[in-house]
């Protein structure tokens, strides 16, 4: 079995592919237009090759237009004929961190398995076993850390929320600002990578994380709200984002002291009425399954569940 890295001229094979299993995958394509916008690189895309450079496997990486290295997997599958796909997708996934991290990467990129949240035809026993094979995988390449997550969408039919009466949101062009509420509501957060986060870097650190995360994403910082009372007490923050690919809910929060209060409806309902504003077709976010909370505000705002995701990654340092 040979395992390597494509050349932009044999792509052949890997565009040739196809998945019938419950899991969300990239066809020809959404290749093409993902690699012509260096999201998706020859060097990031990998298969695994058995006698006479017949392609049993690949796993496509994906990357930010501007990455250095490769972000997330958010592709692997394995031809039908193999009769032990975890054994061969983690030799797969081995062979490409390898090289990722010849090439200067900190650590293995984390793995997003997609599934859509019914299931083509609902066969959840189907939808079962194309996740347990991944993970069984992604385990023994070294990605232990599981994260069930939830993603959301709104779209204009689930109409736009009212102005809050409670809260008043304005800009705060200080990013400091920002830092000291980004630490304040990791205080007994649910999320469970800002817990992680908290847990590694310590609480000044990850908030700083977090202030570079969102400034690096393709939304604008003059987008970002402090949620006040009327007569002046700050209440937590909105930050209205975007993906490469649709306007989202970058991040929101309410301090610890507020929260129970329903707050965090004012705040999404805010994020929602400023996309909706500038005629955006499709609002998109994700929540931690483990976060209720979070995801009852998004039901109660009107969006929707659209997909399930399970996020493997690597122990922190």
């Amino acid at each position: 079995m040979r395992f390597r890295s494509v050349a932009g001229d044999d792509l052949g094979a890997v565009l040739d592919w196809n998945v019938t299993e419950p899991v969300v995958w990239i066809p020809a394509d959404r290749y093409r237009e993902e690699s012509a916008a260096g999201r998706l690189r020859p060097e990031w895309t990998w298969v695994a090759e058995g006698d006479g450079g017949r392609v049993l496997a690949r796993a496509l990486w994906w990357g930010r237009s501007d990455s250095e290295h490769p972000i997330t997997l958010d592709c692997l599958s394995v031809h039908p004929s193999v009769t032990a796909p975890a054994t061969l997708a983690a030799e797969l996934l081995a062979a490409g961190h390898r090289a990722f991290a010849g090439r200067g990467a900190a650590g293995p990129p984390s793995y997003n398995i997609m599934v859509p949240h019914d299931g083509p035809g609902g066969d959840r026993a189907a939808v079962t076993a194309a996740v347990a094979w991944r993970e069984e995988a992604a385990r023994c390449a070294g990605l232990t850390e599981r994260i069930e997550r939830y993603r959301f969408e709104w779209t204009p039919q689930a109409g736009v929320p009212a102005p809050s009466t409670r809260l008043v949101f304005t800009p705060e062009p200080d990013d400091e600002a920002f830092v000291a509420v980004f630490r304040e509501v990791a205080r007994g957060s649910l999320d469970q990578e800002t817990l992680a986060n908290v847990a590694s870097m310590g609480e000044e650190a990850a908030a700083r994380d977090d202030l570079e995360f969102y400034l690096d994403c393709p939304g604008e910082r003059d987008w970002w709200r402090m949620a006040r009372t009327p007569g002046g007490e700050l209440v937590g923050f909105a930050i209205p984002s975007r993906t490469p690919y649709n306007p989202n809910v970058g991040y929101l929060g309410v301090l610890p002291g507020l929260r129970g209060q329903r707050y965090i409806d004012d705040i999404l309902g805010e994020i929602t009425r400023f996309h909706a504003g500038l005629g955006t077709e499709r609002i998109t976010a994700t929540t931690d399954s483990v976060n209720v909370p979070m995801a009852a505000a998004f039901e109660r705002g009107g969006y929707r569940v659209s997909e399930t995701r399970v996020v493997l990654s690597a122990p922190a340092a």
